[in-house]
């Protein structure tokens, strides 16, 4: 069993696949193709953005975000304390100062009220001019936008959707990626939508963003590759990964992103009896892409018994995530307020994510369910 299984996938598209592939080899546009831009404009269409800028992974699709917004010392970016250290990273990265906001029990996401109040207490302390907020899609689902772009437009601050694991999730009709004023994501092969190898994007529709950015993933150019007008990034997606990525969006758009949904359905009818399992929550008007299927448990020592029994019968499972963002080494000249991040300290310890993928077999989600079932027993 795997947890996720590119395999299946690939051998689902293999002739479709290997044909985009080998265009793209015959004709040798192995940079900036052509297949790049139709990328971009199929991505955008899908998110419903006037532009979508493709880069080399979406580490870089964050920091390219930064740039644009220009991100600089003395001031505070609010990002959930319960994520992967790229959220933060890039802020340290260009001397803006990371602040981490607790998140929701339920979603796992930031919690709006938790984020107004880390604004406040903030804007009390004096030390720090709040600029932005990165608000995460955690395991494919949407973070709560509409009450997070009402706490920015409150306090006149951009908000960045970090969608890495949300593409394709929605709020009512709006599309991940496009539930902010600029969204940013990964095409880590293991994510929703994924290639074979790094990528990224971002989407937006400001055009000045757009081509402040277009400009910094190539080495800050002006009007050609030789006329550098800033500093940037040698941040480019490689032809052969859009070709890649232009096959699996089709499959992507036509059923994986509702057979993921079925799956997780699925587990959750299967689950939700079972006394000491508490199974992810999507609210209502809320659609995930399931990146996870992520359960909650009692105690880290049940959690990591429960990983050790499902590895026994050959089931994969991961922890996301073992610490929390501000207790990283990295950060430890960042940090300045510790206080009022205990739920995302109980989730570390409490949170184990099952196999979850669009062919993941019924008698697969059976078994799963039957192991989780047998150790509670």
């Amino acid at each position: 069993m795997q947890f996720r299984d590119l395999k299946t996938q690939y051998q689902h598209l293999k002739e479709d696949i290997d044909r985009e592939v080998i265009k793209v080899m015959d004709n040798a546009n192995f940079i900036m193709g052509s297949q790049v831009k139709e990328l971009e404009k199929e991505l955008a269409e899908y998110v419903g953005v006037k532009h979508c800028i493709s880069c080399g992974n979406g580490t870089d699709a964050l920091q390219l975000t930064g740039m644009a917004l220009d991100f600089k010392k003395g001031e505070a970016i609010f990002v959930p304390d319960f994520t992967f250290f790229a959220s933060g990273e890039i802020v340290s990265l260009l001397g803006a100062t990371p602040v981490f906001v607790d998140v929701d029990e339920k979603t796992f996401n930031m919690s709006p009220e938790k984020l107004e109040k880390r604004i406040t207490q903030v804007l009390e302390d004096g030390k720090f001019t709040p600029k932005a907020i990165i608000a995460v899609d955690l395991f494919g689902l949407p973070a709560d936008f509409i009450s997070i772009n009402k706490i920015a437009d409150k306090y006149g601050l951009t908000v960045i959707e970090d969608g890495a694991q949300g593409f394709g999730g929605r709020i009512k009709d709006q599309v991940a990626c496009g539930l902010s004023s600029i969204g940013t994501t990964s095409f880590f092969p293991a994510k929703p939508l994924g290639c074979y190898g790094d990528g990224g994007a971002i989407f937006t529709d400001n055009d000045e963003w757009a081509d402040t950015i277009k400009s910094y993933r190539v080495h800050g150019k002006g009007d050609n590759k030789y006329d550098n007008v800033r500093i940037g990034l040698n941040s480019r997606l490689d032809t052969i990964q859009a070709a890649v990525l232009k096959v699996k969006l089709n499959a992507f758009r036509e059923y994986e992103l509702e057979a993921v949904n079925k799956v997780a359905a699925r587990y959750t009818e299967l689950l939700k009896n079972v006394d000491g399992v508490e199974t992810p929550l999507t609210p209502d008007g809320f659609y995930s892409s399931w990146a996870q299927y992520t359960l909650k448990v009692k105690d880290r020592e049940i959690r990591d018994s429960l990983q050790t029994t499902l590895k026994a019968q050959g089931i994969p499972s991961m922890i996301y995530y073992p610490k929390p963002m501000s207790t990283q080494l990295a950060f430890k000249e960042d940090i300045r307020y510790l206080d009022n991040l205990e739920t995302t300290k109980e989730l570390c310890d409490t949170v184990l994510s099952l196999p979850m993928h669009p062919y993941l077999a019924d008698e697969e989600i059976e078994k799963v369910v039957k192991t989780v079932e047998e150790f509670y027993k």
